[in-house]
Formats: C-alpha cells, structure tokens, sequence
C-alpha cells in the first residue's frame, strides 16, 4: 500500500480547484493501470466540490509507478474561473508520497503502542450500510491519536487502512516538531519546485501537456 496526498498547501481557492481536477485525473490513472483506490482523508476547499488536501491510499502492482509520476508540484496554466481579470496564470499544488511500512519517522509504529476497537458503521446508505460490526478505531496509545475508518467491509481490511491512516498523521506530527531552522530549509526548497513542476497541465479541461518520462 502507498499512500498519495494532494494539497494546495496554503494556494488559493484555484489550487483547490487545481486538486479536484488533478484527483479525477489521477483516479482515471488508477483505474487504467488496475490500481485499487481508497479516499482515506480530505479537507474540502472553500467552494463546492474544491478540495484543499485528499489523502487516498493506492494498491496494486502498478501503485509505485503511478504514484512516482506525481510527486513533487504539479503545474496548472488557465486564467483565473474566480478572478477575472487577475494577472497570475500558474497554479501550484503538491503531490506527496507515503510508504507506511518504511521507518521514514522516529514515530515509527509499534503493535504494542496500538489499541484497536471494533464498532457498527455508520451512516448514510440505506440497504447497503454495512451491518457487521467491521468498523475500526484505531488509536496510537502513546499520543493519544485515533482514527476511525470504515470503508472496507472487513475488520481486518480496515485495521490495515486505519494503521496506514495513523502513520500518516504521526509523520505530520513529527514534521511539524522539526526545528525552525529545518522549516525555513523546506520553504526555499518549495520555492524552487513550484519553477520544476513534475507534471503540467493547461486550461479549464486540464489538459496535460508535460509529463515525466517513463
């Protein structure tokens, strides 16, 4: 399992806009290449539909493959849809790539630092709610951080998600105890990736017309 996290970090509504465009491209991607994926977190953007960060989990022979063709800062060139008028025509957003098994932190999961609790799922969907008690919470004891996840319809399915969840939130936090220093380091480093974007895409279609090679 990979994790991929699109953001617009700290962009304006267009970079939200830029992140719901580039997910349905990336989710085409998946499908293509037989990747299975799995919504796992997002943060909606201020208008309908836009997204500010979607965190999705990818499996599948072909998982890395897609996943490297994204990460890094992705590029979209087209005239502002909110601001008419406004002079800035490049969009900038972040695609960031997770292995939850690699011991990328010093928060590196442990089973004996794991409580898992199993519940009902819950809401909306009429017939098709699941009505097994296959929903997970899973909480990091040493923190105290929990998730809850229930998108699978087995327990062990969505212990595996949850785990993968939980890996991602402890790597947010021990990024956001780094030192200033190490902070003003990834700002100047950010700053010359929004010139060498990975991926670009054109217009209100998003069209791309740069990508890396294979």
């Amino acid at each position: 399992m990979i994790l991929l996290q699109l953001t617009a970090n700290t962009g304006p509504e267009e970079c939200c806009l830029a992140v719901r465009k580039a997910l349905q491209v990336l989710l085409r991607e998946c499908a293509d290449a037989g990747v299975a994926t799995e919504p796992l977190e997002q943060v909606a953007g201020d208008r309908p539909g836009n997204l500010r960060s979607v965190l999705l989990a990818l499996e599948g022979a072909a998982a890395p493959t897609v996943a490297q063709r994204w990460r890094g800062s992705v590029q979209w060139s087209c005239p502002s849809p909110y601001r008419p008028g406004h002079k800035r025509k490049n969009w900038f957003i972040g695609a960031e790539v997770f292995e939850p098994d690699a011991p990328c932190t010093t928060d590196k999961l442990q089973d004996q630092d794991l409580r898992f609790e199993t519940l009902r799922a819950s809401g909306p969907g009429g017939q098709h709610v699941n009505k097994t008690d296959s929903a997970v919470r899973a909480t990091h004891v040493p923190t105290g951080l929990s998730v809850k996840v229930q998108s699978e319809r087995s327990q062990h399915a969505n212990k595996r998600l949850a785990r993968a969840l939980l890996a991602h939130q402890l790597a947010g936090m021990a990024q956001e105890r780094a030192t200033t220093a190490r902070t003003e380091r990834w700002l100047q480093h950010y700053g010359v990736e929004r010139g060498h974007a990975a991926r670009v895409f054109k217009g209100e279609g998003f069209v791309e017309v740069r990508c890396p090679t294979a």
